[in-house]
């Protein structure tokens, strides 16, 4: 799994993928990072105020992690998951 993401949207959807590939639920994703499952489910809408912490716990969960490098340039379609 390979994605871009720059915007707590697509964090969420990201995370929601892969979760779905894993053949999860969202509790049972909670129950791996010790989450409430309420609150897989904001960080999964693309809740702005989600911190940063129970993200990396979710990404752990999921086996995934987090990995900073210069940005691309952006295309017509990455303006739209913006809106």
């Amino acid at each position: 799994m390979n994605e871009l993401a720059r915007t707590p949207k697509q964090i969420g959807n990201s995370i929601r993928r892969a979760r779905k590939a894993r053949g999860w639920s969202q509790t049972m994703l909670g129950k791996k990072s010790n989450l409430r499952q309420e609150t897989i489910s904001l960080i999964e809408t693309g809740n702005p105020a989600a911190r940063m912490d129970t993200i990396l716990t979710v990404l752990a969960a999921l086996e995934l992690e987090l990995r900073i490098h210069p940005r691309s340039q952006s295309t017509s379609s990455d303006i739209e998951d913006i809106f």
